[in-house]
């Protein structure tokens, strides 16, 4: 059984001396390591660790933070792992090492808790998506174009004044204005096309 450890530390002005030191005090083989933040998917060296473990290796952290950044993350990872029989062990959480049956089953109540976090999840958000809706809101974020900004757009437009100029009275973006002028001229291009036929 070969011990291979992972470490990780947010900052690139952050040492990975103490978990590299820890990971081979422990018995890792080789240690892969990455300077990056456990909220970013960008990460080469988890990449290549990935790619090195075989079935009955353990994959050896000095605490599970240094590998996924929610209990749902981390459930993920560690059944990725059950399915290539990888086990897991953590040097900070003696109780979670998936090569054992006692650890096995720790991580099993740590995966229905990480699936209930997920329900829970996509339950508020779709409670917050109909009482939106009950109020006349369809999602997404407010738009910042209000009537009388749009009415003040339109008037400056048929002034020949700029989008650039537009955006900066109203404070909106070039981009809301653009959409709101266009808004606008669709019908009337709509009823040019009715004529003509």
């Amino acid at each position: 059984m070969n011990l291979v450890g992972y470490a990780r530390v947010s900052t690139t002005a952050q040492s990975l001396d103490a978990q590299t030191d820890a990971l081979e005090k422990a018995g890792a083989i080789k240690v892969y390591s990455d300077h990056a933040s456990g909220a970013t998917m960008e990460r080469p060296g988890w990449v290549d660790c990935l790619a090195y473990l075989q079935p009955g290796n353990v994959l050896l952290v000095n605490d599970l933070t240094r590998l996924g950044r929610s209990a749902a993350d981390l459930a993920s990872i560690v059944t990725l792992l059950a399915e290539r029989e990888i086990g897991l062990r953590s040097l900070n959480e003696p109780y979670l090492d998936t090569s054992t049956s006692h650890g096995l089953m720790i991580f099993q109540i740590f995966s229905a808790l990480a699936e209930y976090e997920r329900n829970r999840l996509r339950e508020r958000t779709l409670e917050g998506l109909q009482a939106a809706k009950a109020r006349g809101r369809v999602g997404g974020r407010p738009t910042k174009m209000t009537p009388d900004k749009a009415a003040t757009a339109h008037q400056m437009r048929a002034k020949k004044r700029t989008i650039k100029d537009i955006a900066a009275l109203i404070g909106v973006s070039e981009s809301t204005v653009v959409r709101e002028l266009a808004r606008e001229r669709k019908p009337l291009r709509e009823e040019g096309l009715k004529k003509k036929e």
